[in-house]
């Protein structure tokens, strides 16, 4: 039980609640299930984003090309819907998945097969992928009125009073969480992050597990793209501009640790959700959004923080152990 009270997730899950507190002893309306609800589908791209890059992470690798990976497939997701408004939005959403899983892969064969650094790889294919943007659109925009219809309803569409894009980010969590903890592959993640070295004298190819999870990341940047395209009606060579640094962000706050090896689903989630309050409370209360940046930044470095003291509470430990035994 003590162990439960003073874990990451315990912890980021009160410090949630009491600022939805604080900002409902102010507005009341602001912890309304609707509005609630409203928050949460909000920040659903972020969530599956972080999803993705908590895996990419927890491989001691790092994936800053994710939000260029969502402005290209969601570029791509909205030419195509130009060109033929009569495609099934089941076609586009695969051809995204597809095409995003494949600029993942685009990062992780880079690194696993010419060792290259991860941020250096993904610092690079960033660029690149946001210059590909340009060259498919020609700096040009594809605006509300070329889209179809269904085009823009998918997000929008309700089941049991929440959006699809809510009940995508759902699936997602519930799918990796149940990857992460109960398959083998999830077990082969953490055991690279862990400790390389020993994950290769077991027979796991580090590599590889580090190109399946910038593929995973890819496929969920790719899903990504055709969301938030669809929802704000829009595409553009810049969007979601700097939307990697909040991905990192939620991961970092909600406890994965950047040397890799530690981490979970509902740490990511909860890291999200908690960059998402403090995005819609903001307003609420009356204080510039600008601030936001200034209050994540503040929580990544107390997250931070947290986690190398923890890591050196365990190194003491098994020190003091180890003398014992000697």
């Amino acid at each position: 039980m003590t162990r439960l009270i003073t874990s990451r997730e315990a912890l980021l899950f009160f410090a949630i609640a009491a600022l939805l507190a604080l900002v409902a002893f102010r507005f009341p309306g602001f912890v309304a299930p609707s509005n609630l609800a409203g928050v949460f589908n909000d920040t659903a791209p972020l969530i599956i984003l972080a999803t993705g890059q908590m895996i990419v992470i927890l491989t001691r690798c790092i994936d800053l090309s994710v939000a260029a990976n969502l402005a290209l497939t969601g570029m791509v997701a909205a030419m195509l819907n130009v060109a033929a408004p009569g495609l099934p939005i089941s076609v586009i959403l695969c051809v995204t998945v597809a095409l995003g899983a494949l600029l993942g892969m685009f990062n992780g064969i880079l690194v696993w097969k010419l060792q290259i650094p991860p941020i250096v790889v993904t610092l690079g294919t960033m660029t690149i992928f946001r210059g590909t943007v340009f060259l498919l659109s020609g700096g040009k925009w594809v605006n509300s009125h070329e889209m179809s219809p269904a085009f823009k309803a998918f997000p929008r569409a309700e089941i049991l009073g929440l959006p699809m894009l809510s009940w995508i980010a759902i699936l997602v969590v519930i799918t990796f969480t149940i990857v992460m903890t109960r398959t083998t592959l999830g077990r082969q993640f953490y055991a690279v992050g862990n400790n390389p070295h020993a994950a290769t004298y077991a027979g796991i190819n580090v590599g590889k597990s580090q190109f399946i999870a910038f593929t995973i990341s890819g496929a969920l940047a790719g899903i990504t793209g055709y969301l938030w395209v669809s929802r704000y009606a829009v595409s553009y060579v810049d969007i979601a501009g700097g939307f990697e640094l909040d991905v990192v962000a939620a991961c970092v706050i909600g406890g994965v640790s950047i040397a890799g090896g530690v981490g979970t689903v509902g740490g990511a989630l909860l890291g999200a959700l908690f960059l998402g309050v403090i995005k819609n409370a903001l307003p609420v209360v009356n204080i510039s959004p600008f601030w936001q940046l200034a209050i994540s930044g503040a929580a990544i470095i107390i997250a931070v923080a947290l986690n190398a003291q923890a890591g050196r509470t365990k190194g003491r430990v098994i020190l003091k152990r180890a003398e014992q035994s000697t």
